[in-house]
C-alpha cells in the first residue's frame, strides 16, 4: 500500500483522463463540499482561460479579498495549481489536503461500490479543501478541458465565463467547432452571468443559445478595458488584448456578487499579474530565450504573430507536443517565422518523438532547417548553436522543465 499521500495522487494518473460530474461529486459530499466554503468564478476556453484566471485573481487580492486560483496543469512543481493570496500553497499544506482527500477515497471504496477517481479528479477536491482550509473569499477556477464533463464544473459560480473557442482536443470535445462550444458552454449555469471572449460565429451561436436557455445573461468582452486608460498589461502578445477584456468584464460583472473593485484594483490584476510560461523572456548566457505555453494551432498563431512583432526571424524553435496535439498545423504556424526549427521529445508518455515531428517540420513547404534531438535540453543547446534566439514551444511538458533549468 501507498503510504505517502503525494505519492497516492500522482498514482492516479494510471487511471488516465475520464469525463463526468458522478466521481467529484460524490467526493465533495463526502468531504462536507468545500466548494461551498467560497465564491467562484468559472474560467473555460480553448486558449486564454489560464491568463484570464490569473488576472482576475490578482485583481481580487489587490482589491483586499482573500483570493485564491486553480490552474493545471503546472509547469514544474504541483503546489503551482494552487495559489492563496498570491502564493503556492506550502509542501506541506498540500501533503495534508491530499492526505484528507485520500481518506475520503479509502471511505468511499469502501461503500461497496469501487471508487477511482482520476488524478485530476483528486488535485480539483485538493484544491477545494485547500481553500476552505485558508478561509478564502472568492477563488477563480480554471477548467481542465472542455467544460461540461470537467471536475471543476460541480461548482455554482458567481460568474462564469468562455474566453476563446477554437480546435484542440478534437478526439474529446468533437471535430466541430460547434460541439467544442457546446462541450464548453456546459459551464453556463441557471441565471448566473456569463462574460464572452470574441468566439467564432459557428460557435458564438451555441454559446449564446445554450446561455438563453438557462437564463444567463450575457456579457461581451470586447472593449471592456478601455475603461481604464493608458492600461500595459503584464503578459505580452497582442491576444493578450483579448484576455484582458474578459478578465475586466468578470471583474465588473462580479459586482452582482457584492464584490466590487475599485479601478486600481482592476489595473492591478492587469498590470501586476505574474503568468509565467506565456511569452516569457529569459536570458541563458548570451542567449535570449522565449518560452510559450502554445499547445494547439490557435495558440501557435499568436506566437507567429508575436515573433514577427519583435522581429525574431532568426531564431531557431525548439518544438515537443504530444501524439493527439495538431503538430502539423502548429509546425505551419511557427516554421515561416523562424530560422531553424529542432524537434524533441518532451517529458510525458504521450509525448511525440522527436523523429516523428521531424519528419512532420520537414514536409511543409519552405520550411527552414529542421533537426531532431531526442533529449529537450540537448535539443535546447543544438538550438542555442544555430542562434543567439531560441524559442521553445509547442507543450508545457517541454516548457515547464526546461524553464526550470534555464532559471
Amino acid at each position: 500500500m501507498i503510504q505517502d499521500p503525494l505519492d497516492w495522487l500522482f498514482a492516479l494518473e494510471h487511471l488516465g483522463m475520464k469525463f463526468g460530474l458522478e466521481n467529484i461529486s460524490r467526493l465533495v459530499a463526502a468531504l462536507g463540499h468545500p466548494e461551498r466554503a467560497f465564491t467562484s468564478i468559472h474560467i473555460a476556453g480553448t486558449n486564454g482561460k489560464g491568463s484570464v484566471t490569473a488576472m482576475v485573481e490578482t485583481a481580487f487580492r489587490f482589491g483586499g479579498f482573500r483570493a485564491a486560483r486553480y490552474t493545471s496543469p503546472h509547469l514544474e512543481r504541483l503546489e503551482e495549481r494552487f495559489v492563496v493570496d498570491g502564493a503556492e500553497v506550502t509542501s506541506a499544506a498540500l501533503h495534508d489536503a491530499v492526505a484528507t482527500v485520500r481518506a475520503a477515497v479509502v471511505r468511499l471504496d469502501g461503500d461497496g461500490r469501487p471508487f477511482d477517481p482520476t488524478f485530476f479528479e483528486g488535485t480539483t477536491a485538493v484544491a477545494f479543501e485547500l481553500f476552505r482550509r485558508r478561509a478564502v473569499e472568492v477563488a477563480v477556477l480554471e477548467v481542465g478541458l472542455g467544460g461540461r464533463l470537467d471536475a471543476t464544473n460541480v461548482v455554482t459560480p458567481a460568474v462564469t465565463a468562455i474566453t476563446s473557442i477554437d480546435f484542440d482536443h478534437q478526439a474529446l470535445l468533437g471535430g466541430t467547432l460547434a460541439s467544442i462550444a457546446s462541450e464548453k458552454a456546459g459551464i453556463i449555469k441557471p441565471g448566473v452571468p456569463l462574460v464572452l471572449g470574441p468566439l467564432p460565429p459557428e460557435a458564438d451561436d451555441v454559446v449564446v443559445a445554450v446561455a438563453a436557455e438557462r437564463g444567463a445573461p450575457v456579457i461581451r468582452a470586447a472593449g471592456a478595458s478601455r475603461r481604464l486608460p493608458d492600461l500595459r498589461p503584464a503578459l505580452a502578445g497582442l491576444h493578450q488584448r483579448e484576455n484582458v477584456d474578459v478578465a475586466v468584464a468578470v471583474i465588473d460583472a462580479m459586482r452582482g456578487a457584492g464584490m466590487e473593485l475599485s479601478d486600481d484594483a482592476a489595473r492591478a490584476g492587469v498590470e501586476l499579474v505574474d503568468w509565467p510560461g506565456r511569452l516569457e523572456r529569459l536570458v541563458a548566457g548570451n542567449t535570449d530565450v522565449l518560452i510559450d505555453a502554445a499547445h494547439n494551432r490557435a495558440g501557435a498563431k499568436a506566437l507567429a504573430a508575436h515573433l514577427r512583432d519583435i522581429r525574431w526571424a532568426d531564431a531557431a524553435l525548439v518544438f515537443g507536443a504530444m501524439t493527439d496535439k495538431d503538430a502539423t498545423g502548429m509546425l505551419q504556424e511557427l516554421s515561416e517565422t523562424v530560422a531553424a526549427v529542432v524537434c524533441t521529445t518532451a517529458a510525458s508518455p504521450r509525448a511525440e518523438t522527436a523523429e516523428r515531428l521531424a519528419l512532420i517540420a520537414a514536409g511543409i513547404q519552405g520550411h527552414p532547417p529542421v533537426h531532431a534531438v531526442q533529449d529537450p535540453l540537448e535539443a535546447f543547446a543544438a538550438a542555442r548553436a544555430l542562434s543567439g534566439r531560441v524559442v521553445i514551444a509547442g507543450s508545457i511538458f517541454l516548457i515547464g522543465p526546461l524553464r526550470g533549468i534555464l532559471r
